[in-house]
């Protein structure tokens, strides 16, 4: 609920009468931007938000898949649908070629399986370290590509809104101006300004 501009003084007697706290959320505006809230229950689930962020938090790490460069076309698929999933979980992965024997005079036959593999997870996946060869194996590194998988998700939803029949109209955050995160403490506690512009919690 807007309150419009008031006195500080006015505005702190009715964050009182309330029993709550008015609370800067903009201060650079003009006049500054307040809100009348429970600034206790307000920091209790600001932080009880960032544990769940933190519960929810993906760790990160390298994951290998080995191939041989006489791999059969079913292995190739079941490996590569398991490259797959784990950068869609956010790793990285390692792609070792391992050579036995004489295969390792014929560098182009797993170079030629890297290049299906980059290509097959194009759109995904980038390219972090061109296929080298280390000692008896080829190895290739790819890491997720979060830009291009955003954008490919973005045209497969507006080819889904589009096959539905029309482009659904965008909607707002559903968030008031001045409803950013209280960065300070409750005014009562500064008093550093003679008008702010109030608005109070609704419910």
């Amino acid at each position: 609920m807007q309150l419009g501009i008031k006195p500080l003084p006015e505005a702190l007697a009715i964050a009182r009468g309330l029993d709550l706290d008015l609370v800067e959320v903009a201060p650079n505006a003009n006049p500054p931007v307040c809100r009348i809230m429970d600034f206790g229950k307000f920091k209790f689930d600001e932080a009880q938000r960032a544990k769940e962020s933190r519960r929810k938090a993906v760790h990160v790490g390298i994951k290998e898949m080995k191939y041989r460069p006489k791999i059969g076309p079913g292995d190739f698929d079941t490996k590569t649908r398991q490259v797959a999933k784990f950068l869609a979980e956010g790793h990285k992965v390692k792609i070792t070629i391992m050579f036995r024997g004489r295969e390792v005079y014929h560098p182009e036959h797993g170079k030629r399986i890297l290049d299906r593999i980059a290509e097959q997870m194009e759109g995904t996946a980038k390219v972090e370290a061109e296929p080298k060869l280390d000692n008896r194996n080829m190895i290739m590194v790819l890491a997720p590509d979060k830009r291009a998988r955003q954008a490919a998700q973005s045209r497969a939803s507006n080819q889904q809104r589009a096959e539905r029949g029309g482009a659904e109209a965008p909607t707002g955050d559903g968030q008031a101006n001045g409803s950013a995160d209280a960065a300070g403490e409750p005014l009562e506690r500064s008093g550093q300004v003679s008008e702010v512009a109030a608005s109070a919690e609704e419910g």
